[in-house]
Parts: structure tokens; C-alpha cells; sequence
């Protein structure tokens, strides 16, 4: 069995499907597909039970995914090791993202490291502000952009970016609700709030309901914890005219006919997102990327 393999196999199963494992990965489907088949045709035995909804892993794929995830554990603490000897790159650089990160904040930064670093090899995955604080704090990250500023003196942290979140709303709604400035926040009394789960990112939640319920707004009962709020859950609530969802104005996903952002009046919601490293970290590749990072944030 080779890395790459492992890899391959451990993102289908963590991501519960071949084309958010290939996006995770920066692979094409097919690839992806043939790399774990060809895993399954080398080791003689099913990993992977494939249905119209995803995939999940049978009893040998369970156990394969155990001793995947410790030997790719033991293999980057072995190029970390090796790291702190070079005194630059040459490891694997665990990164946590979260959804609607800006590719305009994230592509040139981590182009940035590739030139500077090219011997380090990235590893991102999208997490929520609670699993990347998790994965900080027991060593499984170097590098977490969550919406929160972790408090303690075991991380460092630096703001990397503010958005103005404005909201997506029905066409038709938009257009009655709409002022010259945009829409004000009281004005959506009476739809339903589109919410992501406290347990994502429980001050970040805090903040935004205090804001919403100042402004009259009712935010309903919590999302289900572990339910991710991709974008499609989004638009197709919105869509149905009853609820509104928040979003940044360079929003990355396409908007269907049918549905509108528009900012809001005042600019009430400010969504921050936080660089946050362990404060014992002495990693040059890691400095590249943070540097890179580092601009003044927009309003």
C-alpha cells in the first residue's frame, strides 16, 4: 500500500463520498475512484459499500481506516521530526478551513508558501470552529482559521479577515423588503433564520442570535448539532420564500435564479476569521504562511 492510497481512502470515508473527498484533495472523481478500487483489487476484499447517497466503509474498511489514520499520523509526525533538523519546510502542514472560506484570501496565501516552502506538503480540511479548536489543542493541526479567538496563552492569533455579512432572501421578497442602503435586519421578522449548529461555533452563534434578536428577529429552534449548512441547504430553504440565510457579498457559490443577496442597513453582522497557530511553534513554513496571510482586514 502506498500514502497516496491511504490518503484517498481515509478522505472518502471522513467525507461520506468521492466528489467531496476528490475537492478535498484537489483530485479529479475518476482518479480518486480508481486509486481506492485499485486499493481494494491489492488488498482482495471490499472497503467500501457505494449507494446513490454516498458511501460508507464495511467491517474490513472500518478496520483498514483505523490503522490508515496511524500510520498517516505516524508518517507526518516522522516529517515534522525531521522539520525541526531542516529548520524550513519539508513536512506536512495540517490546515483547518471553514466553509465559505474566501479563495481570495486562501489560494494566493498558500501559492505564497508553496514558492517560499516547496518542499511542504499542505493538508486542509474543512472544519468547523470547534473542531479545529479540538484538533489544535490535541496537536492534529498547525494551523486552525476558525470564527473564534481561542482564549489561554497556548495559541497565538491574528485576524485575517471581516465580512459584512449581508442575506439571501426569495427574489420577490427582497424586492418588497429592499431600501436604497439595502435591507434592514428588523425587516425580516417573521422568516426563519437559516442557522448553523451552536456547536460549530458556540460565541461566534452567541454574537450573531444577540444581534438578530435586538433587531426583533425570532431564531427559532437550533440547528441539528453535526448538520453542516452547506450552501445548497441554504438556497433551497431560501428558495421557498419562508427563510432567509446569511452570507458575505463575494459570496463564492452560485446564486440560482429565483434568489437575491442584498447587504443589510448598517452593516450589523461582521463574521471574523481568526489565524490561530500554537504559540510553541518555531515552524518556518508555518511563519510563510501566516506572513501571507497577514493584510490589513477589510470592513
Amino acid at each position: 500500500m502506498e500514502l497516496r492510497e491511504l490518503h484517498a481512502f481515509v478522505a472518502v470515508v471522513e467525507e461520506g463520498g468521492f466528489s467531496a473527498a476528490a475537492r478535498r484533495l484537489h483530485v479529479s472523481q475518476p482518479a480518486l475512484s480508481q486509486t481506492v478500487s485499485a486499493l481494494e483489487r491489492q488488498l482482495r476484499v471490499k472497503l467500501l459499500l457505494r449507494s446513490s447517497t454516498g458511501v460508507r466503509a464495511t467491517d474490513a474498511g472500518a478496520a483498514l481506516l483505523g490503522e490508515a489514520r496511524a500510520v498517516l499520523a505516524r508518517h507526518d509526525q516522522a516529517l515534522r521530526t525531521m522539520a525541526r533538523f531542516t529548520g524550513g519546510g519539508g513536512g506536512v502542514l495540517r490546515i483547518g478551513i471553514p466553509l465559505e472560506f474566501p479563495s481570495r484570501l486562501l489560494n494566493p496565501a498558500l501559492a505564497e508558501l508553496a514558492e517560499a516552502c516547496p518542499d511542504t506538503r499542505v493538508q486542509a480540511r474543512h472544519l468547523s470552529t470547534a473542531q479545529q479548536l479540538t484538533a489544535l489543542q490535541a496537536g492534529e493541526l498547525d494551523l486552525g482559521l476558525p470564527r473564534e479567538r481561542p482564549t489561554g496563552q497556548e495559541f497565538d492569533a491574528m485576524l485575517v479577515n471581516q465580512e459584512r455579512l449581508g442575506v439571501l432572501l426569495a427574489a420577490q421578497q427582497a424586492a418588497e423588503l429592499a431600501g436604497p442602503e439595502g435591507i434592514a435586519l428588523d425587516a425580516l421578522a417573521g422568516l426563519v433564520w437559516v442557522a448553523f449548529p451552536r456547536s460549530d461555533s458556540p460565541a461566534w452563534y452567541d454574537e450573531l442570535t444577540a444581534i438578530l434578536r435586538s433587531h426583533g428577529l425570532d431564531v427559532g429552534v437550533q440547528a441539528p448539532e453535526g448538520q453542516r449548512l452547506i450552501a445548497e441547504v441554504k438556497l433551497a430553504a431560501v428558495a421557498a420564500g419562508h427563510a432567509f440565510a446569511l452570507a458575505p457579498p463575494d459570496w463564492s457559490h452560485p446564486i440560482p435564479e429565483g434568489v437575491t443577496w442584498s447587504p443589510l442597513v448598517g452593516h450589523p453582522l461582521i463574521r471574523r476569521t481568526w489565524a490561530v497557530w500554537p504559540a510553541d511553534s518555531r515552524r518556518q513554513d508555518l511563519g510563510r504562511l501566516i506572513a501571507a496571510f497577514e493584510q490589513p482586514p477589510s470592513e
